[in-house]
C-alpha cells in the first residue's frame, strides 16, 4: 500500500513560532515525497487540532501522520490515540521535535526554521517505511508488594488495602515505623511523631488485607508488570511471636543486658542481645540479635540460656531457622527510605571526639519521652543540662566536598522545631543557629520559623569552619557572612543538622529491579513532572524519601500517589505492555551474549539448546541498547529499524 502522509506543524503558542516559521515549515513539507497534505496550527495537541487530523484522514485517505511539535514524551501518546480513533494503526505515527531541538536552542529564526525543515524531512522519510505494531496486554495478579515499613510504606499499603486488594508489607528490620518512629515531634504543629506512626502501624497490623512481613528481605525478583515473582528471606527472631507477650523478662535476664549500643536510640542508650526496639514497637515481639547473642555466636551462654529460662511463656526458641517464601504480586512499591548523613565525614566538627557534639537524630532521641534520658535534654555522658546550645545547618547537604550538592529540604524546619523544643524545656538556655540560608517551604513553615525566633532563638548567618574544646565547653569558629569577619561562639552542646542521603536498604532492590538513580543518588522517577512516582520499569513505583528528600506530609502524599498508580493495573486486571520491542533473527544470532549484558531490563536470555538469544517482549522496553551492541546485526528494534533510520539520515542530509 502506497504511503499517503499528512504533516502537521504546531506553533505551540509562541514556544515554537517565536524562533521557527511554522508556516514555512508546513509549506516545505507539502512538497516532500508522499506528503498529501501539510498544515500548520496554533496548538496541534488541542481538541480542534486533533479533530483536524481525524478529518484529513477521512478526506485525504491518509495512512501515515507526522506531527512537528514538542517532545514525543509529552504528546506522542495523545496523537497515537488520535490515529487509533480515526481507524489507523497508532504506530503509523511519527513525531518531529521542533520545540526542544529547534525553537528552544536557536535564537536565529532562519537557523531554527531550517533545522525544523530537516527534522520534518527525516520524519516523513521514516513515516513512509513504518510498519504496523500491535499493543499487547497481560493479566495482572491482584496483589501488591510494598517494600519498606516506614510511614511511606504504611500509607501506601493501607491505601491499597482499603481499596480492597491484598498487599504484602515487607520490612527489613524487626519492627515497622522506619525513621519516623525515632522522631520526637513533628513540625510545625509539634505533634507526637511516634504516636502518629504507631497508630498507622496498628491499622496495618489489624487490616485483613495487609500481611506484614517484618524482619524479612527481598532475595530475588523475577517477572514483569502483573506477574512478579518475589523471593523473600524471613529471618528467625528466635522468639515465637504467638507466645511472646512483650513482658521484657528475657531482656532483663540476658547476660549482655545494658551492654549493646541501642541503634534505635542512636547509640545513646544500651540494650540486651534479646530486645524490643522501643516500648511501642510493632510487631510487639522480642528479637534475638544474632550478631551479639553469645549462644548464636559462640555456641554457649551461661545458665541455659537465661533469656529462655526467664520467659514465662516459653516463647524463646533457638531452634527457629531462616526460611524463604515466594510471593506472586502484580505491582511493587519501593519505600525504602533514607539514611542520615554520617557526621564523621565532617571531622572538623569533632563528631565522635567530643561528647557534646551530636546529630539532629540523636537530639530527637534525647528529647523523646521514650529516649535514653526520659526526655531530659542533657550533654551526653553527663547529667548536666546545657546552658549554651548551637545548631549548625547543612551538615552533609549543599556540600560538594562530601558529594551532596543538593538541599535536604527538612533541615531548616526540624532545626527550628528542635530549638523550640529546647527552649520549652530550658527557657533560659542561649540558643544560636548557624545557617547559610533558611528555607521554610512547608505549609506553616515561615510562621513556625518566626515563632522560634520570638522565643529567643538567635539565627546567625555564618559558615562554621571547626569546633574545638576550651575547658569544659566547646567553641564554634565561623565566618559571619553578614559581618564579614571570623567569630567564635562558646557552647555546651552542638547539634549538627545532618542531611538525608539515599538509604542503603534500597540498594539490593534497586539492583534486582534494574532501577536507575538520579544525579544525587536517590532512585529516579520516570519523569519529574508527568510521572513522579513511576519508574522506567512498568509496575514499579516509588514512595517517600527513597526518591528524594522530603518531609512527612510530602512523603504521605507521594505514598498515596504511588498506591493510586499501583491500583490501576490491579483494578483493571490487565496491563498494556510496550509494543516497540526488539526481535532476534535466529539465522544471524551467534549467541555471543553481548546484547544480554547491555540490557538493563533483563529482557534477553540465551535459549538453552538453540544457543540463540530470545527476547521477553513483556520485559523489553524498546531502548535499543541490544540492537546497538549486537555485532552481527541480528537484533532489530521495531519502529526504529536500520532501514528507517538510514532513510531519516538520507532525507536530513540531502
Amino acid at each position: 500500500m502506497a504511503s499517503r502522509i499528512g504533516v502537521y506543524v504546531c506553533h505551540c503558542g509562541i514556544n515554537i513560532a517565536a524562533t521557527v516559521d511554522s508556516e514555512a515549515v508546513a509549506q516545505y513539507a507539502a512538497a516532500l515525497p508522499r506528503v498529501v497534505i501539510a498544515r500548520d496550527y496554533m496548538y496541534m495537541c488541542s481538541d480542534p487540532g486533533q479533530e483536524m487530523i481525524k478529518q484529513d484522514i477521512r478526506d485525504y485517505d491518509l495512512n501515515r501522520v507526522v506531527v512537528a511539535s514538542c517532545s514525543p514524551l509529552m504528546h506522542e501518546p495523545t496523537f497515537r490515540t488520535t490515529l487509533h480513533e480515526a481507524g489507523i494503526n497508532p504506530y503509523y505515527f511519527e513525531m518531529a521535535n521542533i520545540r526542544e531541538q529547534c525553537s528552544w536552542v536557536h535564537l536565529d529564526r532562519a537557523v531554527g526554521t531550517q533545522k525544523a525543515k530537516e527534522l520534518v524531512a527525516g520524519a516523513v522519510a521514516k513515516a513512509a517505511l513504518l510498519e504496523p505494531l500491535e499493543e499487547r496486554q497481560v493479566a495482572v495478579t491482584p496483589t501488591a508488594l510494598v517494600i519498606g515499613g516506614g510511614i511511606a510504606g504504611l500509607e501506601a499499603a493501607l491505601n491499597i488495602a482499603n481499596a480492597g486488594y491484598r498487599v504484602y508489607l515487607l520490612e527489613k528490620k524487626p519492627n515497622l515505623g522506619g525513621r519516623m518512629a525515632q522522631l520526637n515531634k513533628t513540625f510545625p504543629r509539634l505533634e507526637d511523631a511516634g504516636g502518629l506512626v504507631v497508630s498507622e502501624m496498628e491499622r496495618a497490623l489489624a487490616h485483613p488485607n495487609v500481611e506484614v512481613l517484618a524482619y524479612s528481605e527481598v532475595v530475588d525478583i523475577e517477572g514483569y508488570i502483573g506477574n512478579f515473582e518475589v523471593t523473600v528471606r524471613r529471618k528467625p527472631r528466635f522468639v515465637d511471636s504467638d507466645k511472646c507477650t512483650s513482658c521484657g523478662k528475657c531482656a532483663k535476664a540476658c547476660v549482655l543486658a545494658g551492654q549493646i549500643a541501642d541503634e534505635f536510640q542512636m547509640g545513646l542508650g544500651q540494650r540486651a542481645a534479646i530486645y524490643l526496639p522501643f516500648p511501642r514497637a510493632l510487631p510487639a515481639t522480642y528479637t534475638v540479635d544474632p550478631d551479639h547473642c553469645l549462644l548464636l555466636k559462640d555456641g554457649e551462654c551461661q545458665d541455659g540460656p537465661p533469656c529462655a529460662l526467664a520467659c514465662p511463656e516459653g516463647a524463646v526458641d533457638f531452634g527457629q531457622e531462616e526460611e524463604e517464601v515466594t510471593l506472586e504480586v502484580g505491582t511493587i512499591i519501593i519505600a525504602t527510605g533514607y539514611d542520615p548523613f554520617d557526621a564523621h565525614r565532617k571531622p572538623e566538627f569533632g563528631y565522635g571526639r567530643y561528647p557534646g557534639v551530636i546529630t539532629s537524630l540523636e537530639f530527637e532521641r534525647l528529647a523523646a519521652a521514650d529516649g535514653p534520658t526520659g526526655g531530659r535534654i542533657v550533654v551526653p555522658g553527663t547529667d548536666r543540662q546545657p546552658e549554651r546550645v548551637a545548631f549548625i545547618h547543612c551538615v552533609g547537604s549543599r556540600d560538594k566536598q562530601v558529594g551532596n550538592p543538593y538541599c535536604s529540604r527538612v533541615c531548616c524546619m526540624y532545626t527550628a522545631k528542635q530549638a523550640t523544643v529546647l527552649k520549652e524545656q530550658l527557657p533560659d538556655a542561649r540558643v544560636t543557629v548557624f545557617y547559610m540560608d533558611v528555607r521554610t517551604f512547608t505549609k506553616g513553615g515561615e510562621e513556625f520559623y518566626d515563632r522560634a525566633r520570638a522565643r529567643g532563638v538567635r539565627y546567625r548567618r555564618a559558615n562554621p569552619s571547626e569546633i574545638y574544646r576550651r575547658g569544659d565547653g566547646l567553641v564554634i569558629r565561623a565566618e559571619d557572612t553578614l559581618l564579614r569577619r571570623t567569630v567564635e561562639v562558646e557552647a555546651d552542646l552542638v547539634v549538627l543538622a545532618v542531611g538525608l542521603e539515599p538509604g542503603a536498604a534500597g540498594d539490593n532492590v534497586a539492583h534486582l529491579l534494574k532501577l536507575s538513580r538520579s544525579a544525587d543518588g536517590f532512585l529516579a522517577e520516570a519523569h519529574p513532572k508527568l510521572h513522579p512516582v513511576d519508574t522506567t520499569s512498568d509496575g514499579i513505583f516509588l514512595a517517600g524519601t527513597c526518591q528524594g528528600p522530603k518531609d512527612i506530609p510530602d512523603t504521605v502524599a507521594q505514598a498515596g500517589a504511588a498506591a493510586s498508580s499501583a491500583l490501576i493495573p490491579l483494578s483493571l486486571g490487565k496491563a498494556k505492555v510496550e509494543a516497540i520491542v526488539s526481535s532476534v533473527d535466529r539465522e544471524l544470532c551467534v549467541g555471543c551474549g553481548l546484547c544480554e549484558a547491555a540490557c538493563v531490563y533483563g529482557a534477553l536470555s540465551l535459549h538453552p539448546w538453540r544457543r540463540v538469544m530470545t527476547v521477553n517482549k513483556v520485559l523489553c522496553k524498546g531502548c535499543g541498547a541490544c540492537s546497538v551492541a549486537c555485532p552481527s546485526k541480528a537484533i532489530t528494534l521495531g519502529h526504529f529499524t536500520q532501514k528507517q533510520t538510514l532513510a531519516m539520515l538520507d532525507a536530513m542530509l540531502v
